[in-house]
């Protein structure tokens, strides 16, 4: 059985590149373009879910959600996709990587139209029910980065698999993209629909009833992609590398693999096969003492990257309509309509998504094969350390109006370092380093570590951007360190990112085999197994 997996893994490895690969990169790809519209889009529409339920009758002033409120309501999908990631990533080694992938894109899509629909009689309760539906959209959300990353790397060659995984995670780019692209539509018919007087103080004035509308279909419309790629993951087979290694199936990894990669290779039984017992003393556990001295640190590194970076990454771009709004890039609330201000919003993100989101992401999948990830997330996080501090240290020069396009421009640079650096490299690694029948476990607690930075960056920002001015704090808000200060932080942790880089392999150019050692396990069995059968023989 060993030489049989061996086979089947080299002919992966020296797979020429095919129309399948691009299939599977759009399957896999368009549940992470799913992911990001649903976790991002809703901070297109936390400023009018205040001023629809929380402006007080009478008062010029439009409402804002609560402190408390506006954390739950950003903050809860990252605690769902923390818990589906640490599950799904479990599962996916139990039960196999295809069995589980449906069921993530299902819970999304129930998830997503449960978000538009939330109900209530009171504003408490429609928050509630909505932060009930997106916890779960998160956990399915949270059930797509270790399932995802995992089946492309081990559909790729070895040559270009970096790449392969990288196109998955860049779908994220197009996903953001589009949630500003439907929040501009979406608002603009709206604002054509009804005419507001023209820039009233009254709040009451500039709220129409229509307006209620307008975040629902937009949260709603991430269900979309979601179903429309169901059908097509229910379609792919299994891989063969889990096939091969995890199931001890060579046969049937072959088999699977000559109908979607169109290589002629057939599996021939062996007259001895490993003993099930000898093999499964010889795979180590997550929490054995072997793991920890192969992969310990590797653990550590991929893990601790990525919660720094999430911490960094969330902050900015969940809040950056509060930095825009704080440099006066975008207009007062009191002068604009609810749906004017939307508009706004999702204008002032969809640039930033154009300008430097998407080409970190693709310069990534261009370079990642030929600079490799060490030295991608490297550059990334030394880049990312050096405009936040840039932004930072000379803050209230960027306040000015004259200088704010170069703000724009520094801060659309860290996000595209951060995609053509860490952002990209913390979710390709893990699912490159660790051995198969772990794989998925190992990802998702990395990305789970993720997760629970961007709970931080989500929650703590919040606070710790809140300037220290009086009517803020009467509204409710704790007095806060600034954004100055907050930016000054997120420099601090990208340059710690920077340090556990280095706990992290180069993974470029090898095969996933040669990165665990799993071969040379299988190999090893079959020789002590064979020398053990061959002992006993007596020659005539």
């Amino acid at each position: 059985m060993a030489r049989q997996q061996v086979v089947v893994l080299n002919a992966l490895d020296g797979a020429k590149t095919q129309l399948y690969h691009f299939t599977a990169i759009v399957i896999a790809g368009m549940g992470f373009f799913t992911d990001a519209y649903d976790l991002f889009c809703i901070s297109l529409v936390t400023k009018l879910l205040g001023r629809i339920y929380y402006t007080v009758e009478g008062v010029a002033k439009p409402g804002t959600l609560p402190p408390n409120v506006a954390d739950a309501v950003t903050g809860v999908a990252f605690c769902g996709t923390l818990a589906g990631q640490l599950f799904f990533g479990w599962l996916g080694d139990k039960m196999g990587r295809k069995r589980v992938y449906g069921l993530t894109l299902l819970l999304m899509v129930v998830c997503a139209i449960g978000s538009g629909l939330s109900f209530g009689h009171s504003p408490k309760s429609v928050m509630a029910t909505l932060c009930f539906f997106r916890f779960w959209l998160g956990f399915g959300i949270g059930g797509d980065y270790p399932l995802s990353a995992t089946i492309m790397s081990e559909y790729a060659n070895k040559k270009t698999r970096g790449a392969f995984i990288a196109a998955v995670f860049a779908m994220q780019g197009f996903g953001n993209l589009t949630g500003g692209i439907v929040a501009l539509i979406v608002s603009s018919a709206f604002d054509h629909a009804y005419k507001a007087p023209a820039y009233e103080v009254n709040a009451a004035a500039s709220l129409p009833s229509q307006a209620d509308y307008v975040w629902r279909i937009i949260v709603m419309v991430g269900a979309i992609p979601a179903a429309l790629t169901y059908y097509w993951r229910m379609k792919m087979p299994e891989t063969a590398r889990y096939t091969a290694l995890v199931a001890k199936n060579a046969r049937q990894a072959a088999q699977d693999m000559s109908k979607v990669l169109h290589v002629d290779l057939v599996a021939e039984e062996e007259k001895s096969e490993i003993p099930a017992q000898e093999s499964r003393n010889n795979s180590f556990g997550l929490f054995s003492k072997e793991f920890a001295k192969r992969h310990g640190l590797h653990l550590v590194g991929t893990a601790t990257c990525w919660f720094l970076l999430d911490i960094a990454f969330y902050s900015q771009n969940l809040f950056q309509k509060d930095i825009f709004s704080a440099i006066g890039w975008l207009p007062q609330a009191q002068t604009m309509s609810a749906i004017q201000e939307v508009y706004k919003i999702a204008r002032a993100q969809t640039l930033i998504a154009l300008c430097g989101l998407i080409p970190g992401y693709w310069f990534t999948v261009a370079f990642i094969d030929i600079l490799g990830r060490f030295t991608i997330q490297l550059m990334g996080f030394f880049f990312m350390t050096v405009f936040m501090f840039a932004l930072a240290i000379p803050y209230h020069h960027w306040t000015l109006k004259e200088n704010r396009i170069g703000f724009i421009v520094i801060y659309s640079l860290t996000f595209f370092f951060a995609n053509f650096g860490p952002n990209s490299t913390t979710f390709i690694v893990p699912a490159e380093i660790f051995p198969a029948r772990l794989r998925s476990t190992c990802h998702g607690i990395s990305a789970a570590c993720g997760k629970a930075g961007a709970i931080v960056g989500a929650f703590g920002f919040l606070y710790a951007a809140q300037s220290t001015n009086p009517a803020l704090t009467d509204a409710g808000y704790p007095p806060g360190i600034g954004i100055k200060n907050s930016l000054l932080m997120l420099g601090g942790i990208n340059f710690f990112g920077l340090l556990f880089t280095l706990l992290v392999p180069e993974s470029k150019g090898k095969s996933l085999e040669e990165l665990t050692g799993e071969n040379e396990e299988e190999s090893e069995q079959a020789v002590e197994h064979q020398a053990s059968s061959t002992g006993n023989i007596v020659p005539v």
